[in-house]
């Protein structure tokens, strides 16, 4: 059986700041996976301290939101002919260590996407009250849409195949792609698994959900999860 080809995407919205030691810590700790970093419309210098890392990189001229960049990572991963794609924020969240456990389910057929989650085993992630509320709804969303539980649907660490990579190239939420992805995906007849991770808190930088849209988001993930539950899958 030949090892899969594996890309790590970065979705990163001004991250200068925190971008430099995130890459060198996937190539620490995960070394030989390759890397592509997605500048979704930066104003600070996140492409130039990519490419300084002597990283691929694709930039958005405008701010497209983490669906639009995950989709662009896709894309390329799917062009270039990588069999999983992982996704990882830029902000130094996502410890690396735990690549090999989000990837190796996927990498063994088991399952199509695998959730990094910090639910399904005691991690120690202790969510702000408002969060961990929107987790639960989203969490009862999908429950409800797909007859099973799914622990962590807001984890942006994340292991898809190609197949699902395909797919994603052209049917994906642009803004938020949580749970109105995982219930598209299902709808697909794509299988979904979570393994525990631990996350840790951002190191510095911006985040992709400022102020504004954390207000919107639980309005459009609720909105988007319904219509992805409707709508027939392609």
């Amino acid at each position: 059986m030949n090892t899969p080809r594996v890309l790590v995407i970065v979705p990163a919205h001004n991250e200068q700041d925190s971008l430099a030691s995130t890459l060198a810590e996937v190539r620490a700790k995960a070394p030989g996976i390759d890397l592509l970093v997605v500048d979704d419309g930066s104003h600070d210098g996140t492409s130039r301290v990519a490419r300084e890392a002597g990283v691929a990189v694709v930039r958005h001229p405008v701010n497209l939101g983490v669906g639009g960049a995950l989709q662009t990572g896709f894309r390329w991963a799917y062009e270039h002919g990588y069999d999983i794609g992982v996704q990882l924020d830029a902000d130094g969240q996502h410890d690396p260590t735990y690549l090999a456990s989000v990837v190796e389910p996927v990498a063994a057929g088991r399952c199509d996407v695998c959730i990094g989650s910090r639910f399904v085993a005691a991690t120690g992630y202790k969510a702000p009250w408002n969060r961990k509320l929107g987790m639960l709804l989203f969490s009862g969303v999908v429950r409800l849409a797909l007859g099973r539980t799914i622990a962590d649907t807001t984890s942006g660490f994340r292991a898809y195949n190609r197949a699902v990579m395909k797919v994603c190239m052209h049917d994906f939420p642009k803004d938020f792609p949580d749970a109105p992805l995982l219930i598209a995906l299902a709808r697909h007849g794509f299988r979904i698994d979570e393994v525990p991770v631990v996350m840790r808190e951002r190191q510095a930088g911006q985040s992709f959900y400022t102020i504004g849209k954390q207000l919107y988001y639980p309005y459009k993930n609720l909105l988007a999860s319904l219509m992805a539950l409707i709508r027939k899958p392609v």
